[in-house]
């Protein structure tokens, strides 16, 4: 009584399972991957400075940073990996604005603060020698654009800007928002020394500008009325809602060791993609199909309870991948098929074993049991040497050769599960109700 009870929790708890797992695949789409739902392919190259030289080391700097950007966009399972010495491959499934990302990912985004002060007069008067003595052997020469409140221009003027007092290095935190107008503007907080750095520079630039700098662009130079403590400050200017995103996502990631050139850029079409999926939707099913009618022709009734075992397993497998969030490619498809079959390669083993435990004279759920005991051995030595190969693939591959190892060892380790539990319970229970027959006869 007490082992059937068991049995009944169980049989429960698998059903429970599977109508979950029905439901997160009728509920939550599968993310797809460039192949399959197109996309941005970008090769960009790292470039020499006279200060640095690209190796190894700064490559993976410039990976990470690129990371970092693309994250900020909220796109989940880009492909971003090493090509070469000095080259990076960037895959975005699903991003159409070519223009937009090429920006975010391809500026340096180096932030200053520079110690500056307006131009008195015109400095066309000067001539070249009395203007280089005005400005001096550090400074520079440079022009701020000033809006009003409707982002209209309304004039421009000259400013000297000199050393360089923060950077980017400098920040804690940034976060967008808006001012008393309603218009974005990026606050930022600073470290413990760059709020130091902050304030000892508002002190010095007292009723002069303090101008902020991106790539080199003035985009603020406000003027500094009083010394500011406390280590926050504040990116005003004419930012539309997606130029402050992309400003806090360039700023968050932090700046680029050195200057990057886009060497490629594509747009993979979804069209490609839409026929991939269909013939590997179509191969999938006459993968599972195939199967399907092999173990009902070999195993009879066993057979089709490892059918039903299949299709169980067939639905877990696609609501573990979408809840982990995997994104779905070509390769990623092999897998699932691949896994198919080898979701059965546990029954047949144990089937076997049955078969021998039958022919000994046992009765149907001793024999069940000692099959499925005298199986494990088996079975987990063929599935673990495997998942040892999807994980090699896994850490030493890259793209769609990871989307492969994740889908393999996702459907090894539920096709075990599938075999050890899901059939061996269904088996129980229906020898247990051939057995009851002949129990109540004797």
């Amino acid at each position: 009584m007490h082992e059937n009870l068991q049995n009944k929790i169980i049989m429960s708890a698998i059903f429970i399972l599977f109508l979950a797992a029905a439901l997160v695949i009728w509920k939550i789409p599968i993310k797809l991957g460039l192949d399959l739902h197109g996309g941005l392919r970008v090769v960009v190259e790292a470039l020499d400075t006279p200060e640095i030289k690209v190796n190894a080391d700064i490559m993976d700097g410039v990976r990470q940073v690129i990371r970092n950007r693309i994250d900020g966009f909220g796109i989940a399972e880009p492909v971003i990996q090493r090509k070469g010495e000095r080259q990076v491959v960037i895959e975005i499934p699903g991003m159409q604005d070519v223009e937009r990302t090429l920006a975010v990912i391809g500026s340096t985004a180096l932030l200053e603060f520079k110690e500056a002060e307006w131009v008195p007069g015109d400095l066309s008067l000067l001539t070249e020698k009395e203007r280089q003595d005005y400005l001096g052997a550090d400074s520079s020469l440079d022009t701020v654009k000033h809006y009003n409140a409707k982002g209209e221009l309304i004039n421009e003027s000259q400013i000297i800007l000199r050393k360089t007092v923060l950077t980017g290095a400098d920040l804690k935190t940034v976060v967008p928002g808006t001012d008393e107008y309603g218009r974005p503007v990026v606050s930022l907080e600073f470290t413990s020394e760059g709020a130091r750095k902050f304030y000892t520079a508002t002190l010095r630039s007292v009723g002069r500008p303090l101008a902020i700098l991106l790539d080199g662009r003035i985009i603020s130079a406000p003027n500094v009325n009083e010394a500011i403590s406390g280590g926050r400050a504040q990116i005003s200017g004419t930012f539309t809602v997606q130029e402050m995103h992309d400003l806090v996502v360039q700023l968050k990631a932090g700046s680029l060791p050195v200057p990057i050139e886009v060497i490629e850029n594509r747009v993979v079409g979804p069209t490609l993609g839409r026929d991939a999926v269909d013939k590997s939707l179509k191969a999938a099913g006459i993968a599972f199909a195939l199967v399907a009618v092999v173990m009902l022709l070999l195993y009879r009734f066993n057979g089709l309870l490892a059918d039903v075992a299949l299709i169980i397993y067939a639905a877990l497998v696609l609501a573990a991948l979408i809840l982990m969030q995997a994104t779905l490619t070509l390769p990623g498809i092999a897998g699932l098929i691949l896994s198919v079959g080898m979701a059965v390669d546990a029954n047949i083993i144990i089937f076997a074993r049955l078969k021998e435990e039958l022919g000994g004279g046992l009765p149907g759920p001793q024999a069940v049991d000692n099959a499925f005991n005298k199986s494990i051995t088996a079975i987990l030595d063929g599935n673990i040497t495997t998942l040892i190969a999807a994980a090699f693939l896994f850490f030493l591959g890259s793209g769609s050769i990871k989307g492969f190892a994740v889908t393999l060892s996702v459907g090894i380790l539920l096709s075990m599960f599938s075999a050890l539990i899901v059939t061996r319970q269904l088996m129980k229970n229906v020898y247990q109700l051939k057995a009851a027959p002949a129990k109540e006869n004797a």
